[in-house]
């Protein structure tokens, strides 16, 4: 289990969309040299003051590369500290080092704030290693000092780890947000206009059949047809405007089994994603191969919520003559609901975001497919889904 948890946080990716160098960070790069420079001018108990300077400036050079060399830019600063700190222990002399070396501290902060699990569990050992050696260095060694230098390093740790986990939040939040439009907006077009596009069939049905004995009668079919198209032409453009925020519409191809594999690059999470797409999945019906991949998408996204110490999910997408198989498992807690209220008795109370597993069943019932969820024998839950390949509405 431990090994689990070490594997996964080793293989998490970095937090996506760091933003790019702007203004600020030469500004940030500007502060740190005058204010250290002035430091070193003024203040006559330093000691070592050309390697003082050497280090301002490549921790102000470092802080440039923050978010897109987290790793990097610390170990620019950080292993070359150990020596140096390791020296001034052997001779008995502590380094006092100018207050701008706060820093530093900066650099902490965009590791676990932007790095990958890699890169964190990498750069932790060094930042350790110096500090400790830094706190011996010291002329009267307190117990207090040294735990307040630990505090300082894993606070700042523990700060970067935060804002990632909040920003990650509001991201999914949006996410979910969206996902919920596009259940109201599936809901209007199963409730709305596909009831117009039906009276309309009836209605050119009709006219075919009246067209031979009874011109008049085959008018008015087709005057009520037009009715119906703008009727529909203007709902459809009510539907895609609640979608635009304020903006032009971006149409795009709606994703579909082939994106699936994309669900395996979530950022900012622990969770492994596996994918594996078997059999012919080619010449799907298009609500067919659009509701594999929102299936299979909130499923990830619920087992990562609320599957407890999943390490992993795996997806498996299987296309046979007649059918494929969507099945989408985690390796969470036997104890732990990833879809609280599956019997939909406390969905309300229990789980509200998304479209939900009452949603995605609506949606597999509207082409004509199953969806069941559950736990597994030994742990985790598993969601899976059988969709006709034409996707024939019940």
């Amino acid at each position: 289990m431990l090994r689990d948890k070490i594997r996964a946080a080793w293989e998490a990716p970095r937090a996506p969309d760091a933003p790019s160098r702007v203004w600020r960070d030469w500004a940030l790069v500007a502060t740190i040299a005058v204010v250290g420079l002035a430091e070193l001018v003024f203040r006559s108990n330093l000691v070592w003051p050309g390697l003082s300077v050497l280090f301002l400036i490549l921790v102000a050079a470092a802080t440039l590369w923050r978010r897109s060399a987290p790793l990097l830019s610390l170990l620019l600063v950080w292993v070359p500290m150990s020596p140096v700190n390791a020296y001034a222990l052997a001779v008995g002399r502590y380094w006092e080092t100018p207050f701008t070396f706060a820093a530093l501290l900066i650099l902490l902060y965009a590791l676990t704030r932007w790095g990958s699990g890699r890169e964190i569990l990498l750069g932790i050992g060094p930042v350790l290693v110096a500090s400790t050696l830094g706190i011996l260095s010291e002329e009267e060694l307190l117990t207090s000092e040294l735990v307040g230098g630990y505090l300082v390093v894993f606070a700042t740790f523990e700060i970067g780890f935060i804002v990632r986990a909040q920003v990650r939040s509001r991201v999914q939040a949006i996410a979910q947000t969206k996902l919920e439009e596009r259940e109201q907006l599936a809901r209007e077009l199963h409730d709305t206009v596909a009831h117009h596009v039906s009276a309309i069939a009836i209605q050119a049905q009709a006219g075919r059949t009246l067209a031979a004995t009874n011109p008049a009668a085959a008018v008015d079919a087709l005057t009520t047809i037009e009715e119906e198209a703008s009727r529909t032409l203007v709902e459809m453009r009510a539907m895609v405007g609640t979608l635009r925020d304020g903006e032009e519409a971006e149409y795009r191809p709606q994703p579909g089994v082939a994106d699936i594999e994309g669900l395996a690059e979530v950022g900012g999470t622990d969770v492994r994603v596996d994918v594996e797409l078997t059999g012919d999945l080619d010449q799907l019906r298009p609500a067919v191969d659009t509701a594999l991949f929102r299936l299979a998408q909130e499923s990830v996204t619920n087992a990562i919520r609320h599957a407890r110490n999943a390490t992993r999910v795996a997806i498996r997408v299987t296309g046979g003559d007649k059918a494929v198989r969507l099945t989408v498992a985690d390796d969470g807690d036997s104890g732990s609901a990833a879809w609280p209220g599956v019997d939909g008795s406390d969905y309300n109370a229990g789980y509200n975001s998304g479209y939900g597993l009452i949603g995605m069943r609506e949606r597999a019932d509207l082409l004509g497919g199953t969806l069941q969820a559950g736990p597994q024998p030994e742990r985790g839950w598993t969601v899976e889904a059988v969709l006709p390949r034409q996707g024939e509405p019940a």
